[in-house]
Order: C-alpha cells, then sequence, then structure tokens
C-alpha cells in the first residue's frame, strides 16, 4: 500500500495555455484558499480533545511538547494555555507567522519540515494531530519523517498520533459539496479507490483570471499499517481511541485513530 496522508495532493492550476502542477504540501497549506475553506474548525471540540487528553496522558508540569505540523498552531495554544512548554513546527511560512502572534516565553514556533531532525531526544511528549502525516510519495519518505518524529521523543516518552480511520471515513464519504464563503465557492467531490482517499476542490473566485483545482489524496492507512510502522521506528503503540472523546478504537466505527505510542527506551 502507498504510505501518505492527504499524500500528494496536488496543485493544479489550469489555463487556456498551460497547466502546473505542483507537489501540493509546499502550496495548498501556504494558500490564503486553504485557510478560508478550513476557518470554521470546532474550537469546542479541539480544546475538549486537549483537555482530555491531557488528563489522560498526565504530564508533568514542566513537561517538553513537540506539536509537529502545528499550522497556525490552535493545539500548541492549548497546550500552552495549561502551562506545558511547547514548541510548534510546520512547513507552511504564513502558518508559523500567524502562530508566532501567540508566542510567549512557554510557546515556540518554527517553520519545519517533518522530514529533517528537530531536537533529538529533546521532547517528553510529541503530537500529530488531525491527520498531518502522510504527505508524501514514498516509503521512504514516510519512513523518514517518522523517523525524525521518533528522533525528537526522549527516550520512554510519548508520541501521539491523531489519524482519519479509512474504513469510517470511506463508509461515510460525502460525494460532492459546495461551499460558499467570502463569496468564493468551492465544489468539492470526494471518491475512493483500494488505496486512496481523494478529494477534488475547484474553486471559483471572480478575482482570479484561471480556474483554480486542488487534488487531494490520503491513503488508507489501517491500524495495522501504523504499528508497522511504529515498530520500524522505534515505537510500541500502547492505547487507541476512536474518537476525540477517547472512547475505545472499532476498525469499522470509530471516525478517528487516536494512537498513544512510547518511544523504545535507550
Amino acid at each position: 500500500m502507498p504510505y501518505s496522508k492527504f499524500a500528494s495532493y496536488k496543485l493544479l492550476i489550469m489555463g487556456d495555455a498551460d497547466r502546473q502542477e505542483k507537489d501540493w504540501y509546499m502550496d495548498w497549506f501556504n494558500a490564503t484558499y486553504y485557510h478560508i475553506l478550513y476557518a470554521d474548525r470546532n474550537e469546542e471540540e479541539a480544546a475538549d480533545f486537549i483537555k482530555l487528553l491531557i488528563k489522560y496522558l498526565h504530564p508533568h508540569t514542566e513537561a517538553k511538547m513537540l506539536d509537529i505540523a502545528c499550522g497556525k498552531g490552535r493545539h500548541s495554544i492549548m497546550l500552552a494555555n495549561l502551562h506545558f512548554n511547547v514548541t510548534g513546527i510546520d512547513i507552511s511560512p504564513n502558518s508559523i507567522q500567524e502562530a508566532n502572534l501567540a508566542a510567549h516565553d512557554k510557546l515556540e514556533f518554527f517553520i519545519h519540515d517533518m522530514r529533517l531532525s528537530f531536537r533529538i531526544n529533546y521532547y517528553d511528549f510529541a503530537f500529530n494531530f488531525f491527520t498531518s502525516f502522510g504527505y508524501f510519495d514514498s516509503r521512504k519518505e514516510h519512513q523518514k519523517a517518522l523517523h525524525n518524529m521518533s528522533l525528537s521523543v526522549k527516550p520512554g516518552g510519548i508520541f501521539v498520533m491523531d489519524y482519519l480511520n479509512p474504513n469510517y471515513t470511506i463508509q461515510h464519504l460525502q460525494k460532492t459539496s459546495v461551499i460558499k464563503k467570502e463569496n468564493i465557492l468551492f465544489n468539492i467531490s470526494r471518491w475512493s479507490d483500494d488505496d486512496y482517499i481523494y478529494k477534488k476542490i475547484s474553486i471559483d473566485d471572480a478575482s482570479t483570471k484561471v480556474p483554480l483545482v486542488f487534488m487531494e489524496k490520503v491513503a488508507n492507512f489501517n491500524l495495522d499499517d501504523f504499528t508497522e510502522l511504529f515498530q520500524e521506528n522505534g515505537l510500541t503503540i500502547k492505547e487507541v481511541f476512536g474518537n476525540y472523546q477517547l472512547e475505545p478504537f472499532d476498525a469499522i466505527h470509530s471516525p478517528r485513530m487516536i494512537m498513544i505510542a512510547q518511544k523504545d527506551p535507550a
């Protein structure tokens, strides 16, 4: 099975005379349209999830935490508000620029590619929230990304990955939808095959001279896939939850796979 998240989203800029194709994660997360489309995420649900997760993990008060692919820092900010020492990293300069508006002595942000190492054996906890893994085209790159995530965690430390459950997602896939925000129409279609879940986002914006189409795809990683990947990178899954209320995971009925893993001792 291919390894990816929105595994290799591709940005297609289509005009009468040209068509460019680029790796999605270098463009889409940094695009204004991305932030417009996904501006209405449920902040209350996210805050409740963080509080439940911290209650479950029971970290000490001086714990150092890493939020990998932090976006604009909403989870990082919530963790810092609980008085932990938090670092957020993300590949998008625009997201980190905005996140830095909230930075303080216990909350910092950096532009960083998860495929590169960052503060080896430094953090007590590392988090990868909201299906923010699997952007790449090859198993080698995904191995490299997960290896470097693991490297950031102290031996015996905890790594948490929150990923969609592909079984549930495919079963409940909404084939088409139209969303209007800021006088921009987002026409969205979704489908799946044996390996990927796809999303096509066609953008109708009167201010642009050419239509914009973003193609996304996320690999169907199941729990067995992650168990293997984690083990190959010195991580052992200790618990799996199926939703943001931290209820038990069910392979068919749970919308999420929230995996709690421990890094092997030195």
